[in-house]
Order: C-alpha cells, then sequence, then structure tokens
C-alpha cells in the first residue's frame, strides 16, 4: 500500500528526535496526558464533531456526522463518520503534532488549536481514520496504537526503561501508521457509502464505555447551534437512534458579525492574531425554556451563561481551552453580545413569543456572566420590543410606562394617557 500520507517520514523525524533528545519524549508524553487527562479529558464527541463541521465547510457541503456507538466481538467501538474534505497529509500531520493545527490558515474553520484530537486519548488506545482518497479512486487510511508505539520506542536503548516506567502512557499520537492497523476489518462503516471518512475508536474499558454513552447522551441542539456547518447529527446506540436536523425550526436564532481591530489580538498567541472577525449568535427555543449551560466559544466552556438563552460566540480562550479569556477582546464580545440579545428579544416578539421571557433575571453566576447581564440589560432598555395597551408600534422599555392597579385596565383612562403605556 502506498503511504499516501507520509506517516514513515512523520514516524522517523519524531524517533530521531527522541533517540537524540530523550527528554523530549518524556515532553510529549507528558503532553498528551495533559490533553487526555485534563482539557479535553470529556470532549471526545464534541472534538469529532467540530473535525466534520471544519471538513464540510473546507467542501462547501452540508455536514452530516454519524455517531455510533457497537460492539464488534469484543471491541466496544466508537465510530464517527461524516462528509465534507478528506483527510489529507497536513491533516495527518497536524493529528500527530503537539501543537499545530493545518486549520490555521483556512477561513471559517472551528478547530485553531491543534490540540483537540487528543481528546480521543482519554478513551482509547488504538484508533484509526479512514477517508476517501484525494483522487476519488478508493480509500486511504492511517491509524494510531499505543501498542506500536510502545513496541518502537521500546527498541530506542535510551528510552527503553522510561517506556517501562510510564506503563503505558505514551504519546501515541505522535507515530501514525499508515493503513487502518487492527481496527480495519472491525470498522462497520466505511468511505464511500455516503460518508468521505469514518473514525474508529477502540473503547478502552468499562470507564471509557461509559465516559462516550454520557457525551452521546448529552447530544442536542445546542451541538448544531455551536457548529452549524453541520446540518445533521445522527446518534446510534445500543438503546435508541435519533436524528437532529432542522434545528432553526426550533430555536429562535440571531446573530451578529464583524471585525475587531487588530490591536485587540496583540496579547493573544501569534497564530490567533490573523483571526479578526467574530460572531456572536444567541438562540432560545421556540418552546419551553432554553437549558441552562455555559457559554459557547464555539464548543461548551465551562464559563456558566444564566441568561435564558443560548450563547455561541468567538471568544478567546485561556491555555485550558474550557475557560474564556480575559482581556480587550473578550470585552468587544461581550458589547457585541448585549447588542445580539436586543436582537433576539425583538426577533421573538417578531415571531409570537414574550419578548420579557429572554430578560435576565436573578444572580449572575461569575465575571462574565455577570458582564454578560450587564451588556444585555442595557442594551434591552432601547429595544422596541414592548406593545402598547393601544396595539401601536412597540416602544422600547425606557421609553415605557406602565399604569398598575385598575386604571391600568380602564381602555378609556389609557387612550387619555397616551401611546408609551
Amino acid at each position: 500500500m502506498t503511504d499516501r500520507f507520509g506517516t514513515e517520514r512523520l514516524r522517523r523525524t519524531v524517533l530521531a528526535t527522541w533517540a537524540e533528545q530523550p527528554d523530549r519524549f518524556r515532553e510529549d508524553a507528558n503532553s498528551e496526558e495533559d490533553h487526555a487527562r485534563g482539557g479535553y479529558r470529556d470532549r471526545v464527541v464534541v472534538e469529532l464533531a467540530q473535525n466534520a463541521a471544519d471538513a464540510a465547510t473546507r467542501a462547501g457541503v452540508p455536514g452530516r456526522l454519524l455517531l455510533l456507538r457497537v460492539d464488534v466481538g469484543d471491541a466496544r467501538l466508537l465510530v464517527a463518520a461524516n462528509t465534507g474534505a478528506p483527510l489529507d497529509a497536513h491533516g495527518v500531520a497536524s493529528l500527530a503534532s503537539l501543537r499545530a493545527s493545518a486549520k490555521r490558515d483556512l477561513p471559517g474553520q472551528v478547530g485553531r488549536f491543534g490540540v483537540g484530537f487528543a481528546a480521543v486519548r482519554a478513551v482509547a488506545d488504538d484508533v484509526a481514520l479512514l477517508t476517501r482518497s484525494a483522487d476519488g479512486d478508493g480509500v486511504d487510511a492511517v491509524h494510531f496504537s499505543l501498542a506500536r508505539t510502545a513496541e518502537v520506542v521500546a527498541a530506542i536503548g535510551p528510552l527503553a526503561d522510561e517506556v517501562r516506567r510510564r506503563d503505558g502512557h505514551l504519546p501515541a499520537l505522535r507515530l501514525p501508521f499508515d493503513g487502518t492497523g487492527p481496527l480495519g476489518d472491525l470498522a462497520p462503516v466505511v468511505p464511500g457509502a455516503g460518508w468521505d471518512t469514518v473514525v474508529v475508536l477502540r473503547l478502552r474499558d468499562d470507564a471509557a464505555a461509559r465516559a462516550i454513552a454520557d457525551q452521546l447522551d448529552s447530544v442536542g441542539d445546542p451541538l448544531l447551534l455551536a457548529l452549524p456547518a453541520l446540518s445533521s447529527v445522527t446518534v446510534t446506540g445500543a438503546d435508541r437512534d435519533r436524528t437532529l436536523e432542522d434545528v432553526a425550526r426550533r430555536w429562535v436564532v440571531v446573530s451578529r458579525t464583524g471585525e475587531v481591530d487588530a490591536a485587540l489580538l496583540a496579547d493573544r498567541p501569534v497564530e490567533e492574531r490573523d483571526r479578526t472577525a467574530w460572531r456572536v449568535t444567541w438562540a432560545v427555543p421556540r418552546s419551553g425554556p432554553a437549558p441552562a449551560g455555559s457559554v459557547h466559544a464555539p464548543t461548551p466552556t465551562d464559563d456558566p451563561c444564566t441568561l435564558p438563552a443560548l450563547l455561541v460566540a468567538t471568544f478567546p480562550l485561556d491555555p485550558s481551552r474550557r475557560r474564556v479569556a480575559p482581556g480587550r477582546l473578550t470585552d468587544v464580545l461581550v458589547a457585541a453580545a448585549g447588542e445580539a440579545y436586543a436582537d433576539l428579544a425583538a426577533a421573538c416578539r417578531a415571531e409570537g413569543q414574550d419578548p420579557l421571557g429572554v430578560v435576565p433575571t436573578g444572580l449572575p453566576a461569575g465575571r462574565l456572566d455577570a458582564a454578560l447581564h450587564d451588556s444585555a440589560l442595557r442594551a434591552l432598555r432601547d429595544a422596541p420590543v414592548l406593545t402598547p395597551a393601544d396595539g401601536g408600534p412597540p416602544v422600547t422599555p425606557r421609553d415605557a410606562v406602565v399604569l398598575a392597579g385598575p386604571a391600568g385596565h380602564d381602555a378609556a383612562l389609557l387612550a387619555v394617557l397616551g401611546p408609551r403605556l
């Protein structure tokens, strides 16, 4: 088989570095473990969905994603199949790097840090990626294997003791191998039958299987709202099958976009400084309350959002990728989020929903949440969302007057007092 992804060259380069500098091996192993146990420990499904969305964007097609949890013999598998641009050599090199995204210069991509794929190591030691060949003729594949990594690295004299000492905690994603490896014959879905790329994870143990079950159970409309390049997500498991699509039919959605001054990015990492475009989206269900949740940037963070709507925005993130980074850029986006929130209230009124249902109430749950509350309330004061008693054009809360008590129900009196009531 032709090594179309250049995996042998990638391995040779990495192994030569480790042999010459054994501390680099420890550094890579510790970094991969940090990602898998730290910021990306519960993000396997989200990261696979994000990669699917980016593939659809690159191909200019509606994104479809299948998330399949299936047992084949004694192997417990998670399979993610998606439409979109196939995996290429640059993508494989990015997957095998510690912190170098192949999407850096591509517009409209969600992935930007080059570390999200490390989430798979939280649950799997064997991972295979099968993709439609770029020339359309056949299927190309690459796999990552902890066992093969251990075998290859143990053969390097200075590293043999370190491999034993680490007891299986090795940087398996640094060494890609050509072909599907041990998962090749187990994949229940392959590219070509409606899918362009298929990722297969062999789940490590019971804990990994439970973690994936929880993540699949949590897949819902917020994922489609956060990743609009995905038009549908199908989740298939032992209990039930479900497909999410047409999310705009179930939610009122408003967005604002723009460009920030490059000076606001001066304190961001170098590879983020070209990303001057911003986007803020608010969404509220057409029926029922909005789910209590967190700020999405665009995938979920650990920052709570207690406003009665879902927020998705291009906030900068801190090194953990789980918190919004404070600073001037975040301040600008918070202000934009407030203006967009007023748009949401107006959109609710236009579609027959009570705009007062999105007014923030209660105490905020943190500094960012407090800033969002203040920004939203400030913008809502000047949003024409209140219907006067005479049914005339909507008025803003700032201009409105409320007449309480029995007099407020006296139509004749209201007509005399004026149109702002």
